[in-house]
């Protein structure tokens, strides 16, 4: 120990990718000894089954090769637990907000150059396309008259996640999609297709390996990880100064943590503890199906025209499912966020909405026999969106010691590493070195 490497006590608050991967590029960081730092990240949460149904698939490294798979940690449940775990994982050059994204995204692939990450955590490149379909009427479900997506405006549409990267339908192109996207009805269901993404500016990862991966090489560098421990304040010097403490329950006792510098990456909880952080949340469905074989490698921004009198619409509409191939021989599909059920006290107490989730099987299966009649679904799950931001950076005023990394939208897989660099250079320098931090700084906004 020296007079330039201070003691730092370190408390993370929240166990998603954010978190994590705070951890992680803490312990990397060069200044960092495990003799001078203590670093103990407080999740919450102690289960995954919250926000997935019972008869969900609970494990998603079974479906990959146990012998290079990310293998559960028992000690961990409770990591990734939320939307981190749920997530869809797609990564994009082209994503929001850009100060960030071209490091993330660069971060991302040395991390899976480093750690094996094509097979612990299932990266790689990918395309990524918008598609606009009319939806043939799966069996068992009436029909009445074919929609014209770019004609629909009578109908509800349902938007997408990532909406604001889509054009407007009318404007994609009638293109024939490219062959090796053999999983869709094109000859029937395609009425406009155009490329978005590329590999060489897309790619993805399964979010809750990933996260689990972040997390358990950030312990092997010496973090703490305690889950089932839920932060009920953050408590600040005598004259109000610095950063004392972290108070937390467990096991329905209170524990106090001494902490330098706390770092709340709580995602859609954030604000419970930092009221003045405008992070809010909402609610995201989503399935995970097993098809009869493996699928390309594509994500699809879709707008499916439904007819009236499909699955449980009355009307005919426009619904936008994301649907990305998996490396793992699955497809992830997710639907639009609601705000019916406000947010629950942990992940542990998410509900999931088992038509939601029929909904959107019945969607991808109007457009896909691989996704629909020939498959089999194997997860249905929910969780809550943080939107709002990114904040990612110190407070402003008097307190010194805390900082914010929450808010990060649909992109919250995709720029998780570069927010953990970022953090890690916050805490251990004073400043963000590796990119501005722009519009994400909460001394700009909040």
């Amino acid at each position: 120990m020296t007079a330039t490497t201070p003691t730092k006590d370190i408390t993370i608050v929240g166990g998603g990718i954010i978190g994590c991967s705070i951890a992680y590029f803490l312990t990397r960081h060069a200044s960092y000894s495990p003799s001078t730092h203590r670093i103990a990240l407080l999740e919450a949460s102690s289960s995954n089954a919250g926000g997935r149904t019972p008869d969900s698939i609970q494990d998603p490294s079974t479906l990959v090769d146990p012998a290079t798979a990310s293998q559960r940690n028992p000690a961990h449940d409770g990591i990734a637990g939320g939307a981190s775990g749920k997530a869809g994982g797609l990564l994009a050059l082209w994503a929001f907000p850009q100060n960030i994204v071209p490091l993330s995204f660069r971060l991302h692939d040395e991390l899976a150059k480093e750690h094996g990450g094509d097979k612990r955590w299932g990266y790689r490149r990918c395309w990524a396309s918008q598609v606009e379909c009319k939806a043939r009427t799966p069996p068992g479900f009436g029909g009445k008259a074919d929609v014209d997506p770019a004609s629909a405006a009578g109908g509800p549409n349902i938007k997408g996640l990532h909406k604001d990267h889509k054009k407007d339908t009318k404007a994609l192109k009638k293109l024939g999609a490219p062959e090796d996207l053999d999983w869709l009805d094109t000859e029937v269901s395609l009425t406009g297709y155009e490329g978005m993404g590329t590999p060489e500016n897309t790619a993805q990862v399964h979010p809750e390996l990933f996260t689990r991966s972040m997390a358990q090489l950030a312990e092997d560098r010496g973090v703490k990880i305690i889950t089932g421990a839920r932060v009920t304040s953050i408590n600040k010097s005598a004259d109000g100064t610095r950063v004392e403490s972290v108070t937390y329950e467990k096991d329905s006792a209170a524990h106090t943590l001494p902490t330098s510098d706390c770092v709340v990456a709580a995602g859609p909880w954030t604000p419970r503890l930092l009221p003045s952080v405008p992070v809010t949340s909402a609610r995201a469905h989503s399935i995970v199906i097993k098809p009869a074989r493996p699928v390309s490698a594509y994500a699809l921004f879709t707008a499916i025209a439904l007819p009236a009198g499909f699955a449980s619409s009355s009307k005919p509409q426009v619904v936008e499912p994301e649907i990305y191939a998996r490396p793992d021989g699955t497809a992830y599909a997710c639907g639009p966020t609601d705000t019916a059920v406000p947010l629950p006290p942990t992940n542990a107490e998410v509900e999931v909405d088992a038509a939601r989730c029929a909904d959107i099987a019945h969607q991808v299966a109007g457009i896909s026999d691989e996704l629909g009649r020939d498959a089999e679904v194997v997860a249905r799950q929910a969780c809550y969106l943080p939107q709002g931001g990114p904040y990612i950076g110190e407070l402003g005023g008097e307190t010194r010691g805390i900082v914010v990394a929450a808010g990060h939208t649909c992109w919250g897989i995709q720029n998780a590493p570069a927010t953990g660099k970022l953090v890690s250079e916050i805490v251990l320098e004073g400043a963000a070195k590796s990119a501005r931090l722009g519009g994400c700084d909460p001394k700009r906004v909040l």
